[in-house]
């Protein structure tokens, strides 16, 4: 309910609601673009873009409740757009890495079995559970049918549960 809003609040051009609205969703939108193995510097850079994008645009948002599916659409797109203009390669060395998920509170192991899929497992696992986006928003979110969705989902899922997860025999 608050969520609405602020989001129709910022719609008249408060610029406050607005800024409460993207405090809410920054470090949804730092882990979105960290997943993509952006570094911290493009990732404020296109952070800062996709603010004033969303400020500038916030009057096109024709349902309040998809406020944070909209501003993450955003984001890739500038994610996206930057990764093509720039065809960056990161390479990273175990203590860059380690240092790296530290920093965004995920363990290691987690970032290496989301780093194992293809990109569109990862985006559809990371926007489902890290994002916390329903596989409909994700759905509308990147353009695709619901099922396509929730069949990556559930792919990604056992391909992690058959790589990553080993049950240990406990005997009689």
């Amino acid at each position: 309910m608050e969520l609405e809003f602020l989001v129709k609040k910022a719609q008249k051009g408060d610029g406050e609601a607005f800024i409460q609205l993207i405090s809410q969703y920054e470090l949804i939108l730092y882990r979105t673009a960290k997943r993509l193995g952006l570094n911290d510097e493009d990732i404020a850079d296109l952070l800062q873009e996709t603010v004033l994008t969303a400020f500038e645009k916030i009057g096109t948002l024709k349902k309040a409740q998809y406020f944070n599916t909209w501003i993450c659409r955003i984001l890739l797109n500038n994610c996206y757009r930057f990764m093509k203009q720039h065809k960056q390669v990161v390479l990273l060395d175990s203590e860059t890495l380690n240092a790296l998920t530290h920093q965004d509170n995920l363990p290691l192991e987690l970032d290496d079995m989301l780093n194992s899929l293809d990109d569109n497992h990862r985006i559809a696992l990371t926007l489902y559970y890290v994002n916390g986006l329903t596989t409909k928003e994700i759905s509308e979110f990147l353009s695709e049918p619901e099922g396509t969705i929730k069949s990556r989902i559930s792919r990604a899922k056992q391909h992690l549960k058959n790589n990553y997860y080993v049950e240990e025999a406990q005997p009689q």
